[in-house]
């Protein structure tokens, strides 16, 4: 037997029950502000997809979307004169009520909003049940060819339908319709704010609203090209950067005018009670859109953060990702490929006020040479803007067949002009190394240890190469390098590097020694 089709039936204002997708915030003075907490490239595409059977579930959302977004908006509402109530709708289904900020632009001395409810009670099948106990309602069930009609009292919604009709108790648990003959009271087709509002004058007025969403998030994505030079240590890179924008928050943004804020933002706790601020001055001091052609986006400081803002509107759809170019590509950045040695794996280990005396630790050896580029943001060559926390990918032109071809990615977090960009692409192939220890020698009463190393690295390409090898010098603050085959660089307090230039099919050695004392 097919299962047997249920739906529900309204017998009035059939046309409120269409169900909503997203709010359409469509006007031409939308505004929005995004801030991102999201770790690039960490929102998996996974993460916002509906969930199976459902259209939308904002209890899920409402934690899987790792930012959220100022919406601002101009619009034009009658208000009565006096005290009385306004429905205000089509806001985001994730609102912060307590965000919400309100003024009259043609009368800000004389209209304010006193009280406020946010009502989201949203109509459903089971919400409609619920508002129906103890009342009437009209259920058809098919039967053979026919179908039957049963009016009675619904009693009960727990393992079907309970209803008392005349003719005695039914428990219906297969059903086709369910028909109420009208909409309850305190239901609403969408989310609202429900305002209690006094104004001397009342009339048309234009209100600016603004309030904040969670559900919606922005990263950058760059898309960089790496060119090898003769040098094999050195080369160019174009690099290219996109912005790319999460919306779940319930609501579509329709020709809006976007802004992005970069930088970490500290936030509150989340709680407290709700409120509504009122604030005339907050929208103008956030309203900077150039008056200009449409045009991408312009950056400036802010604060202590920076702004990037769209010279045009734009439209960000619900439950969609949409990418937009950050900047025109920069071209022959020049760029260098690095190889760094990590011998020893890292073992956990912090650094505390003991010395670290463990005699295990130390003989692991890690083959792998990581690979990395590394470019100045700098405005001689085409950059030299704030760079947004992104991820990464970066190609490598075949010129076999003139295909771009991926090498790696990686994450940056927010980058100053003029400083240094380093991208981790993975480990070499060809160039490996080997890290052993040959001796070690502690003496607890003297309070002296010292440590000798073999650190050995093999280049099989046709090329020479370029390594640095990192040491942490893990074990105490007080030391010396008292024994050693190549030059050094200290780094920091405990970490040197050896740089070491590897013939093809070569190899090089180097040993040291370093006494701790304490």
């Amino acid at each position: 037997m097919k299962p047997l089709l249920r739906t529900i039936k309204v017998l009035t204002a059939a046309a409120l029950l269409t169900a909503h997708a997203g709010t359409l915030l469509a006007d031409d003075s939308t505004s929005l502000t995004i801030y991102s907490k999201a770790r690039p490239g960490a929102v998996s595409p996974e993460l916002y997809r509906p969930l199976p059977g459902t259209s939308y579930n904002a209890s899920y959302w409402l934690g899987q979307i790792p930012g959220y977004a100022v919406v601002r908006q101009d619009r034009d509402m009658d208000i009565p004169k006096g005290t009385g109530s306004i429905n205000f709708t089509d806001v985001a289904s994730l609102i912060d009520p307590t965000t919400v900020r309100f003024t009259s632009l043609t009368d800000p001395d004389g209209t304010l909003v006193y009280e406020q409810d946010y009502r989201f009670d949203l109509i459903g099948s089971q919400k409609l049940m619920e508002k129906y106990i103890d009342r009437q309602i009209t259920i058809e069930q098919i039967v053979g060819d026919s179908i039957d009609q049963y009016t009675g009292t619904l009693l009960s919604t727990n393992g079907g339908l309970v209803l008392k009709t005349d003719q005695g108790i039914r428990v219906m648990r297969s059903y086709t319709n369910v028909i109420f003959p009208e909409l309850p009271g305190g239901l609403m087709t969408r989310p609202t704010l429900v305002w209690q509002t006094y104004s001397k004058t009342g009339g048309s007025q234009t209100a600016r609203v603004s309030y904040e969403t969670k559900g919606i998030t922005w990263w950058t994505d760059y898309n960089l090209t790496w060119k090898e030079g003769d040098n094999p240590n050195k080369g160019t890179l174009d690099l290219g950067a996109w912005v790319s924008i999460i919306n779940k928050s319930g609501a579509s943004y329709h020709d809006a005018k976007l802004k992005l804020i970069a930088g970490d933002v500290n936030r509150a706790p989340q709680g407290g009670r709700s409120r509504l601020l009122r604030n005339r001055n907050d929208f103008s001091k956030m309203e900077m859109m150039a008056d200009a052609a449409p045009a991408g986006f312009a950056e400036k400081s802010f604060f202590e953060f920076h702004l990037y803002t769209l010279g045009r509107a734009t439209t960000i759809p619900d439950n969609s990702t949409k990418q937009i170019e950050l900047f025109d590509q920069a071209r022959d950045v020049p760029a260098d490929k690095l190889m760094v040695y990590v011998g020893q794996p890292y073992h956990g280990w912090s650094y505390s006020s003991d010395p670290f005396v463990q005699r295990d630790f130390g003989n692991q050896s890690n083959k792998k040479i990581d690979v990395y580029l590394r470019f100045k943001n700098d405005e001689d060559f085409g950059l030299g803007v704030p760079l947004p926390a992104g991820r990464i990918r970066v190609s490598q032109l075949d010129e076999a067949d003139g295909s771009l071809e991926f090498i790696g990615e990686d994450i940056i977090d927010h980058t100053p002009k003029n400083e240094s960009v380093l991208i981790k692409l993975g480990s070499a192939f060809d160039v490996v190394g080997e890290h052993v220890r040959t001796n070690f020698l502690i003496d607890a009463r003297r309070k002296t240890m010292s440590e000798s190393f073999k650190i050995t690295l093999r280049n099989h390409k046709d090329k020479a190469v370029t390594v640095i090898v990192k040491e942490s010098l893990f074990r105490w603050s007080n030391w010396k390098i008292a024994v050693n085959s190549h030059e050094f660089e200290k780094i920091n307090s405990r970490t040197i590097h050896f740089p070491v230039t590897i013939e093809p099919d070569g190899e090089q050695v180097i040993t040291y020694t370093v006494h701790y004392s304490w």
